[in-house]
């Protein structure tokens, strides 16, 4: 992938385009709507990050009842002598 992209390089600057030129070809600057690509681009970047987030959150997230607890500790019993 490299090696293509020196050769394209390269390819440029024997046509004599500078290197703002060669930069703005391969950075999509040619096409009609290049503010909606950096707006998708954005959107792409931050759903990642977003969803980066969510899974750090729940990895840390407190559980109510330790491991190996029973759901709850309360038992009928324990109403018995309430009455």
């Amino acid at each position: 992938m490299l090696k293509n992209f020196f050769q394209l390089y390269k390819i440029g600057k024997d046509l004599g385009l500078s290197k703002k030129e060669i930069n703005k070809i391969f950075l999509f600057d040619n096409r009609k709507d290049p503010l909606l690509l950096k707006i998708l681009l954005l959107i792409f970047i931050f759903s990642f990050l977003g969803i980066f987030v969510l899974i750090i959150l729940n990895t840390f997230s407190e559980y109510i009842y330790p491991t190996g607890a029973l759901y709850s500790t309360v038992k009928i019993e324990d109403f018995n002598g309430k009455k």
